[in-house]
C-alpha cells in the first residue's frame, strides 16, 4: 500500500487528510468504494433513497485518469443492504470519465 493509499483508507469522501475526524460518524449510513483511484474511502449515503443509491455515483477526484475527472462507482444488483447507519453497501469502480 503506498501513501496515498493509507491517506485514503477508512476516511470519508469529501474530507481532508488532515481533518480532525476525517473517519466515519456513527449516525451516517455509509458506502464503502472498492477499487480505482478512491478504494478504501467511504461515501456518506446517509438520506439517499433507494433509487438514489442504485444509480451509482461519478465522484470528483485528482486520482482519476483524467486529473479533475471524476471516477465512476455503481452498486452491485442484488447484493444486500443493510438498513441504519454504518457501512450498508459497496460501490464499486467502473471507470474514469473527464
Amino acid at each position: 500500500m503506498n501513501g496515498d493509499e493509507q491517506l485514503l483508507r477508512g476516511r470519508v469522501y469529501g474530507h481532508d487528510h488532515d481533518d480532525p475526524n476525517p473517519g466515519p460518524l456513527p449516525h451516517q449510513t455509509y458506502a464503502a468504494l472498492v477499487g480505482g483511484p478512491l478504494d478504501g474511502l467511504l461515501l456518506d449515503i446517509t438520506g439517499w433513497r433507494s433509487e438514489d443509491v442504485d444509480d451509482g455515483v461519478a465522484l470528483f477526484t485528482e486520482l482519476s485518469r483524467w486529473p479533475g475527472g471524476r471516477a465512476l462507482y455503481d452498486p452491485r444488483p442484488g447484493e444486500p443492504r443493510p438498513p441504519g447507519p454504518g457501512v450498508s453497501c459497496r460501490f464499486y469502480y467502473s471507470g474514469d470519465m473527464p
